[in-house]
């Protein structure tokens, strides 16, 4: 199974594509999508948009996870951090991709082992997780991160499953305008 994780970002947004197979994780892609450091927002929001498209042409994930957005001090910052989170989330619907969500906190704890990792520790476990040559850049990384977090959420939903007899198959849904 192919796994996209997306940390999202007004600016950069990263990307990190892994393969799960089993309990084995393999190392397809990452980097991230650059939207400059000015500019009127509305195209900002398609060079996302049109980037996690291109993305999910070229590697064919079956599904995705996204990194929650956190409120920050500033209320404006993170109003335009959630707009490039949903013009990310656009794009993967729009290619009728399972939508995972996880916080920071979440995706260092599934790497790490401690919601308070630093950037930095992130970085070299997810190194190590995917046995990298070196070290991703930091977007790269925490997209990365999404991804590994969700290839351990369906484990642990699998072992739900298979716990509970007769219990339905869990799967997400994504709701449609009619």
């Amino acid at each position: 199974m192919i796994i996209l994780g997306i940390d999202p970002g007004l600016r950069t947004t990263g990307f990190g594509v892994i393969e799960k197979h089993g309990s084995k994780l393999r190392y397809i892609a990452s980097g991230t999508i650059k939207t400059g450091l000015e500019g009127a927002l509305p195209p900002r929001l398609k060079v996302i948009l049109n980037g996690v498209g291109e993305i999910i042409a070229a590697y064919q994930p079956a599904c995705a996870a996204i990194e929650k957005v956190f409120v920050n001090v500033n209320p404006q910052s993170t109003l335009l951090l959630g707009q490039a989170r949903g013009a990310a989330i656009t794009a993967l619907v729009g290619a009728d991709l399972d939508v995972a969500e996880y916080t920071a906190v979440q995706v260092k704890q599934a790497v790490v082992g401690t919601g308070k990792a630093a950037k930095a520790q992130v970085q070299d476990m997810v190194s190590r997780l995917l046995k990298l040559p070196g070290l991703p850049g930091t977007d790269a990384a925490d997209a990365l991160g999404v991804a590994i977090c969700h290839a351990h959420s369906l484990d642990t939903l699998s072992m739900i499953g298979a716990l509970t007899p007769g219990a339905p198959t869990l799967r997400m849904k994504r709701s449609r305008l009619v």
